[in-house]
């Protein structure tokens, strides 16, 4: 006959479990060294590609909420599991302490074995011991039944360590969410420091930028409102002084540079748009900065590819990895630095790639590998599903729809094309019966940059306000609507405004 777990067992080691992930946590903070890091990155990647497309499509940034639940839920379940094998123990010996060290030493071997880290691991290892030791311990309660005693005094104290742990991360964790340091060294002509000449590009921008009243971003985006989008939940940690890209595979001589190295070679600043492919029509994930870097094909000129497809897969330290034609990859750009400022741990520390003109997916965050192929390979999104990397689609947002104070109706967003740029905006206000052109912000430099655009109208009662971009080629922006998957939304964006 098997011999089940009782009731008061699973509660004792769903606690341990818990206590274990909250020491995990204390131990490696919210870094790929937490046991839930690993876990996140198996649940994304064994997730199928259907699955996938419908909830970005669906769910959207809400979805990596419920993929890292249920990776807190795998991974207290495993530590659950070491600490009903101690609790077994300890009942058929009668030696609690026992009980509570085999749960212990299973719970370090398990979250070593799935973090490669030893030491960290000791942070889960102390409380399931603990847990699974006062688990198995009676408790003399004349009056009471000690089993419940034991299970509230437990319950207790393991929700009172979580609850530390957490507070303690938060007190003793680097906050990275503003940005990295400023970007304070001189330039090569020794005049102007870097911020000098982002803050010049910044006035420039907001000179540019249209005065619109409603809720519209102006032509360089924050940190803050910058859109941001992973694979899994939990950034890599990389300082400039472990990063490295090597470029390789079919080449002439294999390339390696260092942070230092990179940083020594010309830099420019670029204005660059980032747009989501997985993002609704109207939707903003759409975004502008001033970017801080290095061309990217000095550098492939010094490895000399040789692959005879073109081609060359881009690697990142997440594990993500991105095919591009070696053509658009030579005019790509090796970023360190985002509005006048380190990148961010979000968005790529220390460094890198911008691609004019390709979805934002496809401009590789934390990269450290350029490998040259000799034919083609699918990359981490086309293995499920879309197609590819790009030319991004041209899009009029229409983010905005306010009263001014003269009475007339202000509508206004973005428009984008990516590198073929946006020549005019167009806004119907009777349903596309009839076309009137749209205030246009002036161009800012670079090849691959938003404008903003306004309108205003009289308002006689309920109009169906429609937008639409032409871009610099002439190319009117397509009418019929389609969704984000698998090439990325299109369509005429389409609102109900009432003056």
């Amino acid at each position: 006959m098997v011999d089940y777990p009782s009731r008061n067992a699973v509660a004792f080691a769903t606690l341990a479990g818990m206590t274990g992930v909250a020491g995990s946590y204390m131990a490696a903070g919210y870094t790929r060294g937490f046991l839930v890091a690993p876990i996140d990155d198996l649940v994304v990647r064994a997730t199928p590609g259907l699955i996938v497309a419908w909830m970005i499509e669906n769910v959207g940034e809400q979805g990596h909420l419920l993929h890292i639940a249920l990776s807190f839920g795998i991974a207290t379940g495993l530590l659950a599991g070491t600490a009903i094998v101690g609790l077994h123990i300890a009942r058929r010996f009668e030696r609690p302490v026992i009980g509570g060290g085999l749960s212990g030493v299973l719970a370090w071997s398990l979250t070593a074995s799935i973090t490669a880290e030893p030491l960290l691991a000791v942070g889960a290892a102390g409380p399931v011991t603990v847990l699974t030791a006062v688990g198995a311990t009676p408790l003399a309660a004349p009056e009471h039944d000690p089993s419940r005693r034991r299970a509230l005094i437990s319950s207790v104290s393991a929700l009172a360590f979580v609850g530390t742990a957490i507070g303690f991360r938060r007190l003793t964790a680097d906050d990275d969410t503003a940005g990295g340091e400023p970007l304070d060294n001189t330039t090569a002509g020794g005049s102007e420091t870097v911020a000098d000449e982002v803050a010049t590009l910044m006035q420039e921008a907001k000179a540019k930028s249209l005065d619109i009243r409603g809720d519209v971003p102006g032509l360089v985006s924050t940190f803050e409102e910058f859109y941001n989008v992973d694979i899994a939940e939990f950034d890599p940690n990389l300082s400039p002084d472990d990063w490295s890209l090597t470029i390789t595979g079919e080449v002439g001589d294999d390339v390696t540079v260092t942070f230092d190295e990179l940083t020594d070679m010309p830099t420019e600043h670029r204005f660059v748009t980032l747009r989501c492919v997985g993002e609704g029509l109207n939707g903003k994930k759409l975004d502008n900065a001033i970017w801080t870097g290095t061309p990217i094909e000095p550098l492939l000129e010094v490895a000399d590819p040789e692959g005879e497809c073109g081609c060359a897969m881009l690697r990142a330290e997440d594990g993500y990895f991105v095919q591009f034609p070696i053509e658009a990859l030579e005019d790509g750009f090796l970023a360190w630095g985002m509005n006048g400022r380190s990148l961010p741990k979000s968005h790529g520390h220390p460094v890198r790639v911008l691609i004019p003109g390709h979805w934002g997916e496809t401009n590789v965050k934390w990269l450290t590998e350029i490998e040259l192929l000799d034919e083609e390979m699918d990359g981490y999104w086309e293995q499920r599903g879309w197609h590819g990397t790009g030319p991004v689609n041209t899009v009029a947002k229409l983010w905005s729809d306010t009263v001014r104070d003269s009475g007339t109706v202000e509508v206004a967003g973005h428009a984008y094309a990516g590198t073929r740029g946006i020549e005019r905006v167009e806004v119907s206000t009777d349903g596309a019966s009839t076309w009137q052109d749209a205030e246009l912000s002036e161009p800012l430099p670079g090849i691959d940059v938003w404008r903003q655009w306004r309108y205003e109208f009289e308002p006689d009662g309920s109009h169906e306000v429609v937008v639409r971009a032409i871009d610099g080629e002439g190319n009117l922006q397509p009418e019929e609507r389609s969704d984000a998957f698998p090439s990325g939304a299109t369509g005429w964006v389409t609102k109900t405004v009432n003056g």
